[in-house]
């Protein structure tokens, strides 16, 4: 075995936390992932993200800081090495890692080379598409558009693409697929004598809902769990939830129509699970599967269709948003107990696990926590609550993401994710506002800036339905968990360098 582990870290995009079988959700089709859990790693139930959206979770769980240590809140503040923002790839190439990175960014500026982050930033070549046998197709984004209908439609903003046309290949060839099979291949033919870091986020199973034979027709429509419902005028709902929904046109929805979208969405997480097996498969077949520290984790979740939404928004912290698969496997020489544990995990324990198994001193302050006990099945107790922030102030126009609205997102009322970004960029009304979650094993509590806030019942009201922050039955535990959120805060306001100046 290498004297440090392989790395491999394969992050799919807005895969919610409670679709997977091992989680007792009878509809979902994920056999690998299962089968993971049950043999070889640990699943963690009650695992969390730190930001609800792609750019500010991935700062946070590359660095093991929180969004608030320095900003990062929005979809166009990455992580800038001549700032002193620390990066885990950066950090594990400098110590003597050969760092193969193929598929998103949302990590570092797009208008700096990534040099500094991987030793290989994959893009497939002709010859690649030729040697899988597959066409390249268009993205997820991509193409022609019909699909969404008109613009004054119900379907116009509902994300819900349906069945892909793979013609006569075996998959229908995008990006997703490219990354990893490109993985694949790297790991089949790797024989540096570096110890390996694969990176795999890839984009699924982010929406448009769409996915090719036979994913999409493997859910069990019958077997999807209830949606969550939002209260009648979204009493004790933040204000952009009420927005989206008027926006996005689709309160006339059936509810067949919905169970379509979510079973779709469900067979685009067994297209990823599949991926995963895939994956492991070729670790093993390499011989590198003992060898290696296998990490599975999704950025964030996604509505589908709970409270009558879709996509996700940046301020809102339901379950089905914050609460991410996160599966862990250390190499052979660590001990595991496999199995589903319900200790309370956040992303930013990632990093904290990869400086622990590789003996590497990061160099600054961070604030995740080593899993290695936890998968050695010392414990089941590793925090005692969760946390979960975003949104802006009032005139914090660099955080309203305006290059989103006049890019491809449109905040012309045209683009996919016009029925949000139009909430999020402007000071008209408190959509946007500033906020932080509290989540314990039984309760959610979330601090809002300008708006009311939200406490929720998780054991009687698993779905956050119904918001009981002036129910003076829950007097006492909404000034329990107000008072966690100020100490989290203290505690994790900000990091002092640890290297010091002369004066």
């Amino acid at each position: 075995m290498s004297k440090q582990p392989h790395i491999i870290i394969f992050n799919p995009d807005q895969w919610r936390g409670d679709v997977m079988g091992h989680m007792g959700n009878p509809a979902a089709v994920t056999p690998n992932v299962d089968r993971f859990a049950r043999e070889d790693g640990v699943s963690f139930s009650n695992a969390f993200c730190q930001n609800t959206v792609c750019t500010p979770s991935r700062c946070s769980f590359m660095t093991g800081w929180y969004p608030h240590v320095r900003g990062h809140r929005t979809m166009f503040h990455m992580l800038h090495p001549e700032h002193n923002e620390p990066n885990l790839l950066k950090i594990l190439k400098e110590n003597g890692y050969h760092v193969w990175w193929g598929g998103k960014n949302d990590l570092t500026p797009g208008q700096e080379p990534v040099d500094p982050y991987c030793d290989e930033r994959f893009h497939p070549t002709e010859e690649d598409w030729a040697r899988w046998g597959l066409t390249p197709r268009e993205g997820t984004h991509g193409g022609d558009q019909a699909w969404r209908g008109e613009p004054d439609g119900d379907n116009f903003y509902s994300f819900m693409k349906g069945r892909l046309d793979k013609g006569d290949e075996e998959v229908y060839g995008d990006w997703d697929w490219a990354m990893v099979l490109g993985a694949i291949d790297k790991i089949r033919s790797y024989d540096g004598d570096k110890p390996l870091c694969v990176y795999i986020p890839i984009g699924y199973p982010h929406p448009p809902y769409c996915v090719e034979e036979p994913w999409y027709s493997m859910t069990d429509r019958a077997a999807l769990p209830r949606r969550a419902q939002h209260p009648e005028n979204w009493e004790g709902k933040p204000s952009i939830l009420k927005g989206i929904c008027e926006n996005q046109n689709l309160e006339a929805w059936t509810e067949d129509r919905w169970t379509e979208l979510r079973a779709t969405y469900y067979g685009m997480c067994s297209r990823t699970d599949h991926q995963f097996g895939l994956l492991t498969d070729a670790l093993r077949e390499a011989d590198l599967y003992d060898d290696s520290a296998v990490f599975l984790f999704s950025d964030h979740g996604d509505f589908t269709g709970d409270y009558g939404l879709v996509e996700k928004t940046q301020n809102t912290f339901e379950d089905c948003l914050s609460r991410v698969p996160f599966l862990v496997k250390p190499p052979a020489d660590r001990p595991v107990k496999p199995r589903v544990s319900d200790a309370l995990v956040e992303l930013v324990d990632f990093s904290a696990t990869v400086y622990d198994l590789t003996g590497i001193d990061p160099g600054y302050d961070h604030f995740g926590k080593s899993l290695l006990p936890l998968l050695a099945g010392e414990t089941d107790e590793h925090r005692d609550a969760a946390f979960c922030e975003g949104g802006r102030r009032a005139g914090e126009t660099q955080a309203m993401e305006l290059e989103s609205a006049s890019g491809r997102a449109g905040n012309d009322g045209m683009g996919l994710y016009s029925p949000r970004l139009r909430l999020q960029t402007t000071d008209d009304g408190s959509y946007h506002s500033k906020a932080a979650m509290c989540r314990t094993k039984t309760h959610k509590y979330v601090m809002r800036l300008y708006e009311q806030d939200e406490l929720y019942d998780l054991v009687n009201d698993p779905l956050e339905e119904q918001n009981v922050i002036d129910d003076p039955e829950y007097r006492e535990v909404r000034c329990e968990l107000r008072q966690r959120l100020m100490r989290w805060y203290m505690e994790t306001c900000d990091v002092v360098p640890q290297v010091t100046d002369r004066r």
